[in-house]
């Protein structure tokens, strides 16, 4: 296993706010989902990224799958995910996500994965066969794919791209000035170029920015615009938090105003849709990321 930077504390950050309190996962549908992925020994993002809404989403009978393991190639360092070296690809996994899928009953179905740079193809076979084996058992199922950059390999992202999922998604994570910082494997402009990509192929394209990192206002406008200019249709905007200690630690806890305020700056630089809020994640209210677009069937 490779151990994560540890970066040292930018100041001393007061205690998580009021605003930033969630229920724990309760209820029978819950419990229902949890079984379903032990059974069937499936990986969720909900799990490994200590995503904050897991109750909530899996209350209501969903979950964000995440496909090609739980170990990755990359340690990024805002990122609860183990880093290391990945297992050997299951050949079966798409055919165990499809089944849950269609016994889940899922509606709109969101499937992301760990990083595969081991690879040749990045896992992208394993992403296009996903795909097609949701859309054999469960057709009236829409997906949602929140997928890596690929490394600028465009084949591999081509690949996935032709099963034509309703939206797909590929997270900047952050502001251009702090990406060397957090997302220590990755390239700003290599995400945008994913992303530009994305959108020319004709797709609901979509990207998420965690706050509270020790970006500025500015840092913001300027993510916008590039993210406008590359033709970027949804915008997710959430309030991060620190996994561990040796993990990149929280400079700001920012406000719900400021959260709203980010929202209509978005959507009069020309984005067509912006969930912002501390608790927003990528796949939060995915299903809303469904609206009618032009040019976009």
């Amino acid at each position: 296993m490779i151990d994560l930077p540890v970066v040292p504390a930018v100041t001393e950050v007061k205690r998580k706010p009021d605003w930033l309190r969630v229920k724990l996962p309760v209820g029978k549908e819950y419990a229902q989902v949890r079984s379903l992925v032990d059974t069937h020994k499936l990986h969720t993002i909900c799990e490994s990224g200590n995503c904050p809404n897991m109750g909530e989403c899996w209350g209501a009978g969903t979950a964000t799958f995440m496909i090609l393991g739980n170990i990755c190639t990359r340690s990024c360092s805002f990122c609860a995910v183990a880093t290391g070296r990945p297992l050997a690809v299951d050949v079966d996994e798409p055919n165990r996500i499809a089944d849950s899928v269609r016994l889940m009953g899922v509606k709109h179905c969101v499937i992301t994965s760990v990083d595969r740079d081991d690879l040749k193809d990045g896992g992208s076979i394993i992403w296009a066969e996903t795909l097609q084996a949701i859309r054999r058992e469960s057709p009236i199922t829409t997906l949602e794919t929140l997928i890596p950059d690929f490394k600028g390999q465009w084949d591999n992202l081509y690949r996935v791209l032709e099963e034509r999922p309703e939206v797909v998604s590929h997270n900047m994570e952050t502001v251009k000035r702090l990406t060397k910082q957090v997302r220590i494997q990755a390239k700003y402009d290599r995400s945008l170029e994913a992303l530009k990509r994305i959108s020319e192929f004709g797709l609901r394209t979509k990207t998420g920015i965690m706050l509270g990192l020790g970006e500025t206002e500015e840092d913001i406008f300027e993510a916008m615009d590039d993210l406008v200019a590359n033709g970027v249709h949804i915008l997710t905007l959430g309030q991060y938090l620190q996994p561990t200690r040796n993990h990149h630690p929280v400079v700001d806890w920012i406000h719900p105003d400021t959260f709203a305020m980010y929202k209509e700056a978005g959507l009069a630089k020309g984005l067509k849709y912006v969930e912002s809020g501390p608790l927003v994640r990528s796949s939060y209210h995915a299903e809303k990321h469904l609206f009618p677009i032009e040019g976009i069937a």
